[in-house]
């Protein structure tokens, strides 16, 4: 017999596998194997790149959450509080009289703090079973009164909008510092390893400040949102004409190069960043489209969030695809309506603020209803809101400057106590007066609903245990379901 060849031993009596229960006792460890093959398989698939760890997988919360996503719909510019949540009669009576001298100098942008007070021309009716006010601007949000928590007496730091949009998306009115949107992804990881964890939308216009109201500061760059544009096609170069193993290769190829460029360059974030942004955009080729597909969405759909009407068709899209990746599992996404401070009415409050509720409240309201209609409001936070709300007193004859000291925001689902009305402000809506939340506060409360203690979820960096909230914050306990 050929040397290469070998006989087959025939298995003798010991080995012979008599019953189905000896079958089953034999083959479990192969069971488990399989079993743990297809895990590591899900894993790797999942991995951005061999070698390099997936910063995206799951992570446990310090505590259950209330809220799995966040939905941020931004009005940027400052929406006038006291002509929409805030009504003050005060204001009405003494419309054209200076501000009374016990306020003391008022600091504003454009030096109107000795200006007189300007009466809101708005009609506000109590709606739903809590009664909360909203002005004739809103509608449609006014009948998902019972949803909201308006907090009245938030407060800010900055007086300007780029100080103040920083604030409002990274809790400092100087740049440098981790988005709200990049500590939930740091924090919870992403559910959808095919989608971005987080997803910044806007309407077209320049958010002020730019790409660092959704960027990572000092964390690693992976943890930055991802920029949709306007239209129908929000992400370009979905689509490839490449076969799908030869733009593997050439993703591995490109890996191998980056791995010998990271020898000598470990902390290099931006690198690590480019590899994971790489890896998740072939693998949104065969995911994104489907989700950025409106026409899946039936008429009835379309026309609740305004499709059919020309000021609402733009934000109503958005608001639609922002249903949709939370419905499929993107933690954070932020909506601007009015990037480049479009809500802010120095001047024509009028006419600004009819074009600005007109184009956000069908759509605003459209995605409560339709997020509460498929079991998806009691996991995800709907915010609603500004940088900073508007003065009581007038600039020119016509409009308000910005005021920083005492303004609305809102909030919806996510385990918060809709029908609610918490703080309130002074009787011409200037100033704060009870129940006072400053931007840390919020910030402290938004990360409570997602499963964290703000002072627990830090981040290290040049010696200190950094953190969203910085040296302070409080939750706001008191509209917590």
């Amino acid at each position: 017999m050929p040397s290469h060849m070998k006989t087959i031993a025939k298995p003798d009596s010991t080995t012979l596998l008599r019953t189905r229960r000896d079958f089953l006792r034999s083959a479990a460890h192969g069971f488990g194997a399989l079993a743990f093959a297809t895990m590591l398989a899900d894993e790797a698939a999942a991995a951005p790149f061999k070698g390099v760890v997936n910063p995206f997988l799951p992570k446990k919360p310090h505590f259950e959450p209330k809220a799995k996503s966040v939905i941020f719909l931004f009005m940027e510019g400052g929406p006038s509080h006291v002509d929409l949540f805030d009504p003050k009669p005060e204001l009405s009576r003494m419309n054209g009289t200076p501000l009374p001298s016990r306020f003391g100098k008022v600091l504003t942008p454009m030096g109107t703090g000795g200006n007189n007070l300007l009466a809101s021309k708005r009609t506000f009716a109590k709606y739903g079973k809590s009664a909360l006010d909203f002005s004739d601007w809103l509608p449609h949000m006014a009948k998902c009164a019972d949803e909201f928590v308006v907090l009245r007496a938030c407060h800010a730091d900055g007086l300007n909008h780029v100080g103040s949009v920083c604030q409002m998306n990274t809790g400092n009115v100087l740049a440098g510092r981790p988005s709200l949107g990049s500590w939930a992804l740091y924090g919870l990881g992403s559910v959808n390893q095919n989608l971005p964890g987080y997803v910044v939308m806007t309407d077209g216009g320049e958010v002020t400040g730019g790409s660092r109201n959704w960027g990572t500061g000092y964390m690693p760059a992976t943890y930055q949102g991802t920029l949709f544009r306007p239209g129908d096609s929000p992400i370009l170069n979905l689509k490839s004409d490449i076969a799908v193993d030869r733009q593997r290769a050439k993703l591995e190829l490109i890996q191998q190069l980056n791995e010998m460029h990271r020898r000598d360059r470990a902390d290099d974030t931006h690198l690590a960043a480019r590899q994971a942004a790489y890896e998740l955009a072939f693998r949104m080729q065969s995911t994104a489209p489907e989700v950025v597909d409106l026409s899946q969405e039936s008429d009835r759909v379309k026309d609740a969030y305004g499709f059919n009407r020309k000021e609402t068709a733009e934000f109503g899209h958005r608001c639609l695809l922002a249903r949709r990746l939370v419905e499929r599992g993107v933690r954070f996404v932020q909506v601007y309506c009015g990037a480049g401070s479009a809500w802010d009415a120095h001047s024509d409050l009028e006419g600004n603020h009819t074009k600005m509720c007109a184009r956000a409240d069908q759509p605003s309201a459209a995605l409560i209803n339709d997020l509460k209609a498929r079991g998806l409001l009691d996991e995800t936070l709907v915010i609603w809101g500004g940088e900073f709300g508007r003065t009581p007193m007038t600039e020119g004859k016509d409009g308000r400057d910005h005021n920083p000291y005492g303004f609305s925001m809102l909030m919806a689902g996510g385990g918060v106590k809709g029908g609610t009305i918490h703080g309130s402000t002074d009787e011409f809506g200037l100033y704060g007066v009870d129940g006072k939340v400053h931007i840390h506060d919020f910030h402290a409360t938004i990360l409570h609903l997602l499963g964290f203690d703000h002072e627990k979820l830090t981040f290290r960096h040049s010696g200190r245990d950094e953190r969203l909230t910085d040296v302070a914050g409080k939750v706001v306990k008191d509209i917590l379901q």
